[in-house]
C-alpha cells in the first residue's frame, strides 16, 4: 500500500534463500546468519546488507532431561554432555540459519555428530523438525525463540528450555539487496525500497509488537 510494490515471498532457510539469490532468482533476502552474509556479499551478490531485528536460540529436550544438561550455562558444554550421552539429538539438517548456528556449536563442543546413531537430520524447517522432534522419545534440539514461543503458546509441543542465555545464542537478522551489478535483471529499485520500508520506525515499531498468543515477543527491533 506504502510503495505500489508487490513482495512475492519464498519462504525457506538462509541456506536455500542464499542460494536462490546466488542464481539471480531472488530480489532480496531476509536472512540469519552472518557468516554466510558476510561471504555472500564478498562474493558479489549482495550489497546494502542492514539490520532489521533479532532474538535468540534456546535449546530444548525432554522434562525428565536424560542427558542432564538443564540450567548448563555454555551451549557447547551442554552439546558435548549430549554427544556423551548418546541420547537423540534433532537436526534440521537443512543449512538455514539455525543448522549453521547448531553446527557452530558442535565446532566449539569439538565433536562431529555427523553419521553418529543418536544424530537425525530432518532436511526440514523448524515447525516441521520440532513436530518430528515430539513423536521422538527422550530427544533434544535448538530452537529460535520464536518459533518455541509461537509453538509453546500454541499447544503444540510441551519441552522446558534446556539452555539460553549465552552470546553464542544470539540470533540476528538482516536484509541484503541482490547485487544490481552481478544480475542486471534484478529489481534492485524494489529491493531497496523494500530494505527502506522494513527498517523504517514504523515498521520497526511493528515488529516491536509483533507478538505470540501469549503476549510473548518474538523479535527486538534493531535497525539502525
Amino acid at each position: 500500500k506504502k510503495t505500489g510494490i508487490r513482495v512475492y515471498v519464498i519462504a525457506v532457510g538462509t541456506g536455500k534463500a542464499l542460494e536462490i539469490a546466488k542464481n539471480g532468482d531472488a530480489d532480496v533476502v531476509l536472512v540469519h546468519a552472518r557468516g554466510l552474509e558476510d561471504k555472500f556479499i564478498a562474493d558479489g551478490y549482495g550489497v546494502n546488507r542492514k539490520d532489521v531485528m533479532y532474538n535468540d536460540f534456546v535449546i530444548i529436550g525432554p522434562k525428565n532431561d536424560p542427558a542432564g544438561i538443564m540450567g548448563i550455562k555454555s551451549p557447547a558444554e551442554a552439546f558435548n554432555k549430549l554427544s556423551e550421552s548418546g541420547i537423540k539429538f534433532v537436526s534440521r539438517g537443512d543449512n538455514s540459519g539455525t543448522n549453521v548456528k547448531e553446527l557452530n556449536i558442535w565446532s566449539l563442543a569439538g565433536t562431529d555428530p555427523s553419521g553418529k546413531d543418536w544424530y537425525m537430520e530432518t532436511g526440514r524447517g523448524m515447525a516441521d523438525t520440532l513436530i518430528m522432534m515430539n513423536d521422538i522419545e527422550n530427544s533434544y534440539t535448538i530452537c529460535d525463540r520464536a518459533t518455541f514461543n509461537s509453538f509453546t503458546a500454541g499447544g503444540k509441543i510441551d519441552f522446558p528450555i534446556m539452555v539460553e542465555g549465552d552470546n553464542m545464542l544470539f540470533n540476528p537478522y538482516g536484509i541484503i539487496a541482490v547485487n544490481p551489478k552481478t544480475y542486471p535483471h534484478v529489481n534492485y529499485n524494489g529491493a531497496m525500497k523494500y530494505i527502506e520500508w522494513i527498517t523504517s520506525k514504523d515498521v520497526q515499531e511493528k515488529i516491536g509488537g509483533f507478538k505470540d498468543s501469549k503476549g510473548n515477543d518474538l523479535f527486538i527491533p534493531d535497525a539502525k
